[in-house]
């Protein structure tokens, strides 16, 4: 009877270490996995925070950069209204003569006018020129 019951605590013993075995491999399993799920949140936390900082530092430049150009927009509009003939005189600009570069019509000006018609179906060939209905 002894026999048998040293070798049943014989394999309760082997037993429960096997069992032990497993719960510490299963704990140390979930304690690492929070461990690096905690990690991982801290990390993500983190830069979703600088992330907005920045954003809101970039949208105070941002407004910072609009209010100068709107300042040089109205100092532009302020100098403009200066500039006229007198003060380009004093600057030493002339006037322009403009000449301006023409071509004679080919007729389309005067398509009822019989010499245009016929200059013009002599030079097109046998394409008639239609007046506009509109």
């Amino acid at each position: 009877m002894k026999q048998i019951s040293s070798k049943l605590n014989i394999y309760v013993r082997d037993a429960n270490i096997i069992n032990n075995d497993i719960e510490r491999i299963t704990f140390r399993f979930i304690f690492w996995s929070f461990g690096i799920l905690a990690f991982l949140y801290v990390f993500l936390l983190g830069n979703m925070v600088s992330n907005i900082v920045q954003r809101r530092n970039l949208e105070v430049d941002a407004r910072a950069l609009g209010n100068e150009v709107r300042n040089l927009e109205l100092t532009y509009l302020s100098m403009s209204d200066n500039v006229d003939l007198t003060l380009s005189y004093s600057l030493g600009f002339k006037e322009a003569k403009t000449i301006f570069a023409t071509r004679k019509s080919l007729g389309y000006g005067s398509i009822n006018k019989t010499p245009h018609f016929k200059s013009l179906s002599e030079s097109f060939g046998n394409i008639k020129m239609l007046q506009n209905d509109i």
